[in-house]
């Protein structure tokens, strides 16, 4: 992809967020979709692609009325909205479109019109085969397999855990929309209540209702548009495997790697160019793997950044500041978010604001390690 030759124009969250026991995913599709139509000032007839997970891109365009000439529906998991700005970018440079709605809603606390959980295939499917039947029952048990040889490995403890999680709401006290904004100290997060083991409560994601969608044209014509354009500057993604037992490495995500390198290389920066970054953390171990597999941290030292405070308000790199799928909020898929607070970073208007960031990255996960994307955003054309 051409650098800075596509931009975020519009980019908005659900009205809403936390518990909607009164709206569908296809509405929180729409209302995502129609406060991102109106930040950038646009119609529903002015997009000429639409791109979802979570829902199918023909039933999407077909409530909001859009006839486009590129729909997506690819469907990896939580990063699947990485990937959709990825794909994006490629078919406005390509032509194939010229404005890219992509949108995420997801019923993930009340459950309206939900359907059924990401994966799907039942017990014909690879992990119905191969792992559930030896135990591992969804996210929070699936997670531990990797996780508890990366702490052998490199001797990092319940407490670095911890730490993740006290650091990120120190980040969603500053967030006037977070889920949870109270202070928690480690020893908060070791007393909640075990789930699967190291994973006590406070290291888990939450789970609740809500969206967000993105709109994408060529830079361009981003000048023309109300808000400060969010330029893309770099693309990567990847998967490895749909069972967590069959990683090639449980210390490190093949994923990760691939993806984040091919973003930094498209994108033509150091990690000392970096001003804020978004590790997707559906629990407290991953933003562990994503900096060290993005290469900000050596393997095994990421605990130690973060209990450094490198992480933290006024630390050199800020992460997650918008609180976290652990404190922000996680409706299931945490993609979307992440970017958003990119975006808002980047256009100077986020509740934790970054003084003078430039560039920003967006790096989400799939599954249990199974896929990843990488977004480097700026805003500046360059």
């Amino acid at each position: 992809m051409k650098r800075n030759s596509v931009a975020v124009v519009g980019a908005a969250e659900t009205t809403e967020m936390g518990r909607i026991p009164n709206v569908s995913v296809m509405g929180l599709h729409a209302d995502a979709a129609l406060n991102a139509l109106k930040d950038a000032g646009l119609k529903p007839t002015d997009i000429d692609g639409v791109a979802t997970a979570g829902a199918s891109p023909v039933e999407l365009a077909h409530y909001l009325g859009i006839t486009p000439t590129y729909a997506d529906g690819t469907s990896v998991g939580g990063c699947s909205f990485m990937l959709h700005v990825r794909h994006a970018a490629a078919a406005i440079n390509e032509g194939l479109c010229n404005t890219v709605l992509i949108t995420h809603g997801e019923s993930g606390r009340s459950r309206v019109g939900a359907g059924g959980r990401f994966g799907g295939g039942g017990g014909s499917s690879l992990s119905g085969q191969f792992e559930a039947p030896y135990g591992p029952v969804g996210p929070p048990s699936m997670f531990t397999i990797p996780v508890l040889r990366y702490m052998k490995t490199n001797g990092v403890t319940e407490e670095d855990l911890a730490m993740v999680a006290v650091v990120q709401r120190e980040w969603a006290a500053l967030n006037p929309r977070a889920s949870f904004k109270e202070p928690i100290t480690v020893d908060d997060v070791l007393d909640s209540r075990m789930i699967a083991w190291p994973f006590r409560m406070l290291m888990c994601c939450l789970v609740t209702d809500g969206g967000g969608a993105l709109i994408l044209t060529s830079a361009e014509r981003a000048k023309d548009f109300p808000q400060k354009p969010v330029y893309i500057l770099g693309t990567g993604e990847s998967v490895e495997t749909p069972m967590v037992s069959q990683m090639e490495d449980f210390n490190s995500s093949k994923a990760f790697r691939v993806s984040g390198k091919k973003a930094f290389d498209e994108a033509g920066i150091k990690h000392s160019d970096v001003d804020h970054l978004m590790i997707y953390d559906a629990f407290a171990h991953l933003p562990l793997y994503g900096l060290e597999d993005l290469g900000f941290c050596k393997p095994g030292e990421a605990a130690g950044f973060i209990n450094e405070r490198n992480t933290a308000i006024g630390g050199k790199l800020p992460l997650n500041t918008n609180g976290g799928g652990l404190s922000y909020m996680h409706s299931g898929m945490y993609g979307m978010y992440a970017m958003q607070e990119s975006v808002r970073q980047l256009r100077g208007i986020a509740p934790a604001q970054v003084p003078n960031a430039k560039i920003s990255i967006a790096h989400g996960v799939g599954g249990m390690f199974a896929a990843s994307g990488t977004i480097v955003f700026s805003n500046e054309k360059g």
